[in-house]
């Protein structure tokens, strides 16, 4: 049998929270083509950090992944580092941001926007 799915370990999640946030930000844009990017790049005080951005094109190496009507984009080099994660929306006392919590990182930084492989 030749299934062209992900596996399931090469995928990325969005918590309920994380979808009507995201939802919400789309309706304040006023274009209900955009969808959330999430890329990783080096930097950060952990070595790679988390990038967030809206986009409307889906490129060659990207992979897609949909909850709540709601479309993530993830290209392929930043899912090798993202396989697993969930991308959550937190309120609390201090503010409220979006959250990747990912499998492969060993550890994290304080901020919560970066981290390490090791």
């Amino acid at each position: 049998m030749n299934d062209m799915s992900p596996m399931p370990e090469r995928q990325v999640s969005l918590s309920e929270s994380a979808v009507k946030r995201i939802a919400s930000l789309i309706k304040q844009e006023g274009d209900s083509s955009l969808m959330l990017r999430l890329s990783v790049s080096g930097g950060g005080c952990s070595g790679f950090q988390y990038g967030f951005s809206f986009d409307n094109a889906v490129q060659v190496d990207d992979h897609l992944f949909e909850r709540g009507g709601v479309k993530l984009v993830v290209d392929e080099v930043s899912l090798d580092l993202l396989a697993g994660a969930e991308i959550d929306f937190v309120e609390d006392l201090v503010g409220a941001s979006f959250q990747v919590r990912n499998p492969n990182a060993k550890s994290s930084c304080g901020c919560g926007s970066s981290f390490s492989i090791g």
